[in-house]
């Protein structure tokens, strides 16, 4: 399997970032990484081995990506202004300079999948729902979607931005970003067994607000077994992968 680790510059965040590729060519599956994982966090797990048939084969490219949670999502007695500031230049490094070369890096003219699990899955949902015009699908599995939980009930317009269930709850039903959503495949899960309840809490607030506003979007509970832990998200990324790669979008 071939493995490169790249290294480039962000403007956003003023340092060096990482991106791990897994793959040769295929459709890009962008992974973010849990709470304070870096660029090989997917790797130190064995997710590469979970998709090597995919990775191998050429129908997906992987790419796992570094964070910045320890200066923002993480840092309990951080400023909360300077720490949501950092959420969103995260954000933008993502969008405005990770996307596009990991698009160059790939060739194949394909729209990304965003995926994570736990905290990656809270940055997926954020990347899918700010920006769909970005990506042909996104995976969460047992993310929070509730920011102001990591700033102890704290919010100001920046950690708005970066909390789905409340920019989602306050988008216009004719907002033209929800037909975008409805063109591409998203799907978010969590099981509700151990370590699940901000997952379970979070993601039926967000089913209430989809089933409002017409977003399409799978909203899958699994079982009381189905623990916040990586045996599960591996089982879940084999389930959902086929289906989100049949609404690749091609430019």
């Amino acid at each position: 399997m071939r493995r490169d680790w790249l290294t480039h510059h962000s403007g956003w965040l003023d340092r060096d970032m990482h991106i791990l590729v897994h793959g040769h060519a295929g459709v890009p599956l962008i992974a973010v990484p849990c709470q304070d994982g870096m660029c090989d966090n997917w790797e130190s797990f064995g997710m590469q081995d979970t998709l090597g048939d995919y990775i191998e084969n050429g129908t997906i490219q992987l790419f796992g990506v570094d964070t910045v949670d320890r200066e923002s999502w993480s840092d309990k007695d951080g400023d909360k202004g300077w720490r949501a500031w950092m959420q969103e230049r995260y954000f933008h490094y993502i969008v405005d300079e990770a996307v596009p070369w990991i698009r160059q890096i790939n060739g194949s003219n394909s729209l990304p999948i965003v995926t994570g699990f736990s905290l990656g899955a809270t940055h997926a949902v954020i990347l899918f729902y700010r920006r769909p015009d970005l990506f042909s699908g996104m995976l969460a599995c047992s993310g929070c979607y509730d920011a102001t939980k990591f700033w102890d009930g704290w919010c100001n317009e920046t950690l708005y931005d970066n909390s789905p269930v409340h920019f989602l709850a306050n988008m216009p039903g004719d907002h033209y970003y929800i037909d975008m959503y409805n063109h591409r495949r998203s799907a978010i899960c969590c099981g509700q067994g151990a370590w699940e309840n901000e997952a379970i809490r979070t993601g039926n607030i967000l089913k209430d607000i989809f089933n409002q506003k017409g977003i399409q979007t799978w909203m899958d509970f699994w079982g009381y077994d189905v623990n916040h832990d990586w045996p599960w998200w591996r089982k879940q990324i084999r389930y959902f992968l086929p289906w989100l790669l049949e609404g690749t979008i091609w430019t």
